[in-house]
């Protein structure tokens, strides 16, 4: 059966690299395109200037010279969180650099869809409920990752598992599916296939990777999680799942039990602590987004090494 995720990328294998913030610089989303995947930018941490390079940065690192002597570019995508406050700069930058795939999430697709496709985007939106989906599909989009709260960082409120999500999203919308949450080994990729998934978009075990922007710091803390090692925090702002063992979110944790409100979670949470606690390393006061499967992964591989673990 032909692989529609496959098609409509021009991709060897329908593997995403979720668009993580913090985590997925050129580096990382250039190696899982060389790799025959499909490699994201995350632009939810990048200002303008910086997402530019990005790009650039990436294309660079993907341009070959083809058998008949022209050159081409291998494809990557950006990830773009539609809460994104310079979201009119941002688009400009997307089309002056010919980005040719776009993955949008944390908002409505209906807002910024028609845009993107006028100008010859592949256009994919993050849900996390069939309601959701259906409302991708009126919208326009290609295909839509449907994603379960086990995944890492911001989560949707309704709390389902992919195992539960992926079959429901199927059976909804007649685009292609793409799997997201606690996917990271062969044999889960697989299962996604028998629910009806073309596709899979894994992020925590690429966050953990070689090639990822994290720092060492996140990383090895990340590594050392426990099965249950992280939790569904910060629900009356944005949920998101975190790593526990830090003072962050056992402080964030202890708020929620005692019932604290929104306007004190935001003053507690302020500005800065995923950048504080992913990319600058401050295990205690950062917010260490992270998902369930981290307990799975043990140690810190190459992006060639984790693609040919889920692809031999």
């Amino acid at each position: 059966m032909e692989n529609r995720i496959c098609k409509l990328f021009n991709i060897e294998y329908p593997i995403i690299a979720g668009g993580m913030v913090w985590c997925s610089g050129w580096r990382l989303a250039s190696a899982v395109s060389k790799c025959g995947g499909l490699g994201l930018i995350g632009a939810g941490s990048m200002h303008p200037d910086n997402l530019r390079h990005h790009i650039r940065a990436c294309k660079e690192a993907l341009t070959y010279t083809a058998p008949d002597g022209t050159t081409a570019c291998k494809p990557f995508g950006v990830n773009v969180p539609l809460l994104y406050p310079e979201m009119e700069q941002l688009m400009d930058i997307l089309v002056e650099e010919g980005v040719k795939i776009v993955f949008t999430s944390a908002g409505s697709p209906k807002r910024w869809t028609p845009f993107l496709k006028e100008h010859g985007m592949t256009v994919v939106h993050v849900v996390s409920s069939s309601v959701f989906a259906k409302k991708c599909e009126e919208a326009g989009v290609d295909a839509v990752v449907a994603e379960g709260f086990e995944a890492g960082g911001h989560n949707g409120r309704e709390e389902t598992t992919t195992m539960c999500l992926v079959p429901a999203v199927c059976a909804a919308t007649s685009l292609p599916v793409i799997a997201a949450g606690g996917i990271g080994l062969k044999c889960q990729i697989k299962a996604c296939e028998a629910l009806g998934a073309e596709g899979v978009q894994i992020g925590t075990r690429f966050a953990l990777s070689a090639e990822s922007s994290a720092h060492e710091n996140f990383k090895k803390h990340c590594l050392a999680l426990p099965e249950g090692g992280t939790k569904l925090l910060l629900k009356k702002l944005a949920p998101a799942r975190l790593a526990q063992g830090s003072e962050f979110t056992a402080t964030v944790a202890k708020m929620e039990e005692n019932g604290a409100t929104k306007e004190e979670m935001a003053a507690y949470l302020g500005k800065g602590r995923a950048r504080k606690g992913i990319f600058e390393g401050n295990i205690d006061e950062g917010e260490i987004e992270i998902g369930q499967i981290s307990n799975l992964v043990t140690k810190i591989e190459t992006v060639e090494e984790i693609m040919k673990s889920l692809t031999d």
